[in-house]
């Protein structure tokens, strides 16, 4: 009995949910001509302007490793220390022969000044004067020379702690605690995610008309986000067997989700012209075939092929054929289905 009971409300309750769903009136939009971009589009990828690989310049065992692939990381933080205790004792070393050339610096500065001393007296000769200034200048040179290996070394213990040059994102990780690394040895790779590009090839007979224009749009259909470029640099190179020159197209502003080595499609404006236009939300694309749901004047909805060309910018997609001026195409297509599916004409 209480089954029963439910059953009839929950069939109920999906009539009423139904009702208003169907008293739910479809967005619509007017299919018109335009006066829009006319574009060339260009397969691409994203690229880091800052992008770096930073390897070891001295040789060790690595000893801590404190980021991995996708961490963010400070300027300045430490992303991998190597054993130091070789070069901290080839450090001490150098300390040690520094204090030895300050003592034999020391000595030999007495010696000299004795030796001056005695020569004004006469009980010198010039010879001995001039070897005790020789070995005076050596001892000045020995202590310089103390001097620039301790500073040598303490550079290369620097080394040892390997600090991130920009703030970015690691991008990938070539080493694992325990391993032995020698100078030239990448450590990790990574970039900054705020600073990012695009590079396309174009064929060399449609650079005139992007140079002329000036102006691009990016997309990203993985993330179903479009971005205006802040510009673009052709670069004074051409692949000799493609035919094709490279274009590297900034981005304003960084977009969400985009890392290197993503697809992008970039819209080159090489003029403008009149064309058929329909909105890109209103288009619906299964495998093989494209098109979109009309709404008559009667309220009726239909599924209609379409076939589309270059897209148009902002304001949507050319039409090639399949619709005509004036008909008006469903903006949520799933909600237009399932009116079809119900049978509920639009009012």
């Amino acid at each position: 009995m209480l089954y029963a009971r439910a059953k009839r409300l929950f069939i109920l309750l999906a009539a009423l949910a139904a009702g208003a769903q169907a008293a739910d009136p479809l967005s619509t939009a007017t299919v018109d001509y335009r006066e829009v971009d006319q574009t060339f589009v260009a397969d691409g990828v994203v690229e880091a302007v800052r992008q770096s690989t930073v390897s070891a310049q001295i040789s060790g065992r690595v000893v801590d490793v404190r980021f991995d692939v996708g961490d963010s990381v400070r300027k300045g933080e430490v992303i991998v220390r190597i054993d130091e205790r070789e070069v901290s004792d080839a450090l001490a070393s150098s300390q040690a022969q520094i204090a030895q050339a300050q003592a034999a610096l020391a000595n030999a500065r007495a010696h000299y000044q004795r030796t001056v001393q005695l020569f004004n007296q006469g009980f010198v000769s010039q010879a001995a004067l001039d070897r005790a200034l020789a070995d005076y200048r050596a001892a000045q040179a020995q202590l310089a020379a103390a001097v620039a290996v301790a500073s040598q070394a303490a550079t290369v213990k620097s080394f040892a702690v390997v600090t991130a040059p920009y703030s970015g994102v690691v991008a990938a990780r070539h080493v694992e605690p325990g391993e032995t690394v020698t100078p030239g040895k990448p450590l990790m790779t990574g970039f900054d995610p705020r600073d990012l590009r695009v590079a396309v090839e174009v064929p060399q007979f449609k650079l005139r008309e992007i140079r002329a224009a000036g102006t691009a749009l990016v997309e990203f259909p993985a993330l179903g986000e479009r971005v205006k470029a802040g510009g673009f640099t052709v670069l004074p190179a051409a692949d000799a067997k493609a035919h094709t020159t490279r274009v590297r197209v900034a981005l304003p502003r960084h977009v969400a989700g985009a890392y290197p080595g993503m697809f992008a499609r970039v819209q080159f404006s090489v003029g403008r012209a009149r064309k058929l236009v329909v909105p890109g939300p209103a288009i619906v694309r299964r495998t093989e075939v494209t098109g979109v749901y009309v709404v008559s004047g009667t309220g009726v909805i239909q599924f209609r092929q379409i076939r589309v060309g270059e897209p148009a910018g902002e304001a949507g997609v050319e039409v090639l054929a399949g619709l005509r001026a004036g008909e008006k195409v469903a903006l949520d297509p799933v909600k237009a289905a399932l009116a079809i599916g119900r049978g509920v004409e639009q009012r």
